[in-house]
């Protein structure tokens, strides 16, 4: 019998998967996840390996209609405003006191009686589901509780996620030092694949034709730069190509010396289109993963575009610097660079076709759910 996965998550970006669903062919299985989440290429291996699927929305009210068209993306701001003064508040009050997180638990436990999962893949930065509600899930079903997240546990997690942690059969995290972190808390087990890869009907170069023309320059930037006490590494690399042909996508607010960069935001083939038009990709990680594993880490080697990576463990341990992609140690360090590979085509065409071929043959969804599957067989 194929697994039974019961998604719980967040949905982040709704308008696109509304997009998704409304360009995918009529003959075929509308997606749960946009394809700018993650989670939508871990559905599509799953689905191509004969799993069954269901979602629950965990962000949807738990009273009213619960429609996705209702959801807007959150755009993330570091002034303070009424609305996030008021959230804010909101979230000190204690979840199980909330009367429409009670109601979206219930809801949750309805779903999973009419699914009857064998696993519950439940993503991070989990407010809402009740580690109650978990205990229920997994006394009702005898499923295993895989928690996948991509930040730290110390930084960003809430009481809800730290309380729950026992819970957990697997961790999956795309930096190891999380790992450790979440199996301090209490996890069962904790694995750094990393949870990120590539899908190769997916992630792949996109023509430069036709491309407008703010996707066009030497050196861009797809990411989150705020708030700046999360991202202050990255936005001080960024600061630091000033005076390079640079480029910023963000869907969140930028910085102010970095706004006259910013090109727009770009999720999904947008971003992909964005990758494959700029010669040079930067990726700076976040300060919370000393480790390293982004998404774009994979990705951008996907699409064939050669990128300048600050130098993180996992970086050397997925790929081979210096042919696969270039690593820095400081600004001066990755504007010199820069200035080098920006007038050495031939050089940093090679290196990206590698890490192409590299990910490619290393680093695809698929493989990272047999790796999943092996590790679940032994728990």
């Amino acid at each position: 019998m194929p697994h039974r996965v019961l998604f719980v998550a967040a949905l982040h970006h709704p308008e696109q998967l509304q997009s998704d669903r409304r360009d995918a062919a009529e003959s075929s299985v509308k997606p749960l996840f946009p394809s700018s989440m993650g989670q939508h290429f871990w559905e599509r291996a799953m689905r191509g390996a004969g799993y069954e699927l269901e979602v629950f929305w965990r962000n949807l009210p738990g009273y009213g209609a619960r429609d996705v068209a209702r959801l807007r993306s959150d755009v993330f701001r570091e002034r303070l405003s009424p609305g996030k003064i008021a959230a804010g508040l909101m979230r000190r009050l204690p979840p199980r006191v909330n009367p429409d997180y009670r109601r979206r638990n219930q809801l949750l436990l309805e779903a999973a009686r009419r699914f009857q999962p064998g696993i519950i893949w439940l993503s991070g930065d989990n407010r809402e589901i009740l580690p109650q509600t978990l205990g229920q899930l997994k006394r009702e079903h005898g499923c295993k509780i895989i928690y996948v997240s991509g930040v730290s546990p110390i930084v960003f997690s809430h009481a809800n996620e730290r309380d729950a942690a026992r819970l957990y059969d697997l961790v999956l995290v795309n930096d190891y030092y999380h790992g450790a972190q979440w199996m301090e808390l209490g996890a069962k087990r904790a694995e750094c694949l990393p949870y990120v890869a590539i899908d190769p009907d997916f992630h792949h170069p996109q023509p430069k034709t036709d491309v407008p023309g703010d996707y066009l320059c030497d050196i861009g930037f797809v990411g989150t730069l705020v708030p700046g006490a999360l991202y202050s590494e990255r936005v001080a690399a960024l600061e630091s190509l000033r005076e390079f042909d640079l480029g910023i996508w963000s869907m969140h607010e930028v910085p102010e010396m970095l706004r006259p960069f910013h090109r727009g935001y770009a999720l999904g083939r947008e971003m992909l289109r964005v990758l494959s038009s700029v010669k040079i990709s930067i990726n700076a990680h976040g300060d919370f993963m000393r480790y390293g594993g982004n998404m774009r880490l994979f990705e951008t080697a996907a699409v064939g575009t050669f990128q300048i990576v600050d130098d993180r463990p996992g970086v050397h341990e997925w790929f081979e610097v210096g042919e696969h992609l270039v690593t820095y140690s400081d600004t001066e360090d990755l504007r010199a660079k820069a200035q080098y590979y920006l007038a050495h085509d031939e050089e940093r065409q090679r290196i990206a076709e590698k890490a192409r071929a590299h990910v490619l043959a290393n680093h695809r969804y698929d493989q990272r759910l047999k790796e999943v599957e092996s590790i679940l067989e032994t728990l």
